[in-house]
């Protein structure tokens, strides 16, 4: 973050028996070497990938056809055997994304599913959840991260009615909260959910509701807004339940398709929100509220279109001081903007409250919730400071043709090294002082008295005309843009 230099970071290398690993202190994992198949992380100035097969003892395979299961579907062994606990030092707040890490299957809007977990059964029942539910818990212990998410009720299977679902949710929550407790300290750090479709598109055994096809805040049918309400009441509630330090709104169909059809006005998110605000400060949450701006997909129009608009409908509405924003890499390139603008405007708005740390692919140009790998691009992301209270989520999934479960370890490693590094990047351009000076000097003519007097609010245009009849043509003095990106380059 910007102003933030490096703790106390050791250096030499770890040694894991005959091999030497150099490692990084903010982040790098020195993987302890058990007689089993363990992931190695090498790095060098280039992020090298190993991964080291040792002879494994017996152990209960994560096969839903082995003996691991007892008759009511519970699970009894290892979900990822042959992974030994993942060690590093870490001061960023890292959190697991239960939709991608456990929900997702590769399928996309052009192919079938791809991913089939050997925990999986096909089914989306009860049994089945709870037995998710232990290998996400197996899975953040092994990763060493201690915060995770999910997204609406992806954790448990919807039941006929609201009673059914809701009955469905507390059985599966009081498992997590039990698994919470019994594991090394976790935290429930946020849960995107909200005024949205509430379908987790394309995540196994789960179909999108019909009802939220309009959405569900901004829905034209009270029917469904009550439904909606009653869906984000619930959820509020167990995210309370649960310790949860964030809540997220992402309103993936809280927009329109045509306006020759919608009400805009009348359609706004407003009174939701507003009540969501009351219902925070009546169970005593007291965790963050964000929304999360996207520009489209899966509705043309999204009225939280980025950082920009979404501050600007906060404060037409009064709600500036109830909600934070949740800016997601992936959603700001989807806008035409950087990830980095969005975050420096959340900042300057002070709205900055969480991150979803993922990417996108130029070259595609939806929204594929990549693990960020690119080390120039989370430098700028750690270039920004005033993140508060939340931390970096990782909304990002597997690619497509990744399919052996070692590779939820390997994507998430390097998404945190990827970040470790930028911040190391970051601490160092912000030590040497050069960009800044160079940014400094760009602005020092704004460091007079007449300077003084505009950013107050105090010049007026008679008196700027004075001056500029005064001083005649403007000398402008050259942006030196090259040496800043040469700047920024050599820290990488």
């Amino acid at each position: 973050m910007a102003g933030a230099a490096p703790v106390g970071c050791p250096s030499g290398v770890a040694h894991l028996d005959e091999l030497e690993v150099p490692r990084y202190s903010v982040c790098m994992r020195q993987i302890e070497m058990k007689s089993a198949k363990f992931l190695l992380l090498l790095l060098s100035i280039n992020l090298v990938w190993n991964i080291v097969t040792a002879a494994a003892p017996p152990t209960c395979p994560a096969d839903i056809e082995s003996d691991c299961s007892t008759g009511s579907g519970e699970w009894e062994g290892e979900f990822f055997p042959g992974i030994p606990q993942i060690k590093y030092e870490d001061w960023m707040r890292f959190s697991v994304a239960f939709w991608h890490t456990f929900r997702g299957t590769g399928g996309d809007p052009f192919g079938a599913p791809t991913k089939f977990w050997p925990w999986e059964d096909g089914t989306n029942s009860l049994a089945m959840a709870k037995r998710r539910m232990r290998a996400n818990f197996e899975f953040i212990e092994k990763l060493g991260v201690d915060r995770w998410c999910f997204h609406d009720r992806d954790i448990a299977p919807d039941g006929k009615t609201i009673e059914e679902s809701n009955a469905n949710f507390d059985e599966v929550v009081a498992l997590a909260k039990e698994l919470q407790e019994t594991f090394s300290p976790h935290r429930f750090f946020c849960e995107p959910s909200g005024d949205k479709d509430s379908s987790f598109v394309g995540y196994i055994s789960v179909v999108p509701p019909p009802r939220y096809m309009h959405g569900g805040a901004t829905s034209p049918e009270l029917g469904v807004y009550a439904y909606a309400a009653a869906q984000v009441k619930k959820a509020m509630e167990v995210t309370h339940y649960l310790g949860g330090e964030n809540y997220v709104f992402w309103g993936g169909r809280e927009g329109y398709q045509s306006l020759l059809n919608t009400d805009m006005e009348r359609s706004s998110i407003t009174w939701f929100l507003e009540a969501a605000a009351a219902y925070k400060k009546k169970i005593g949450f007291n965790g963050t509220l964000l929304i999360e701006p996207k520009p489209q997909e899966p509705t043309k129009h999204q009225y939280d279109w980025d950082a920009a608009t979404a501050a600007n409908f906060l404060r037409k509405y009064g709600l500036i001081d109830e909600y934070k924003l949740n800016i997601e890499c992936n959603h700001a390139t989807l806008s035409g903007h950087s990830c980095h603008h969005e975050l420096e405007t959340a900042r300057i708005n002070g709205l900055l409250g969480n991150i979803d740390a993922n990417t996108g692919d130029p070259q595609t140009g939806w929204d594929t919730d990549q693990f960020m790998m690119d080390v120039g691009e989370a430098t700028l992301v750690m270039l920004t400071g005033g993140l508060a209270p939340g931390g970096f989520n990782f909304d990002a999934k597997l690619r497509r043709e990744s399919t052996d479960v070692e590779d939820l370890f390997i994507a998430h490693i390097a998404g945190m090294d990827t970040l470790a590094r930028g911040l190391r990047n970051a601490a160092k351009l912000i030590e040497d002082g050069s960009l800044d000076e160079l940014v400094r000097k760009r602005y020092q003519s704004f460091d007079s008295e007449l300077g003084a007097q505009i950013e107050a609010g105090k010049a007026d245009f008679e008196l700027l005309e004075k001056k500029a009849i005064e001083w005649g043509e403007p000398k402008v003095a050259s942006a030196k843009q090259e040496l800043a990106e040469m700047i920024f380059q050599s820290a990488l």
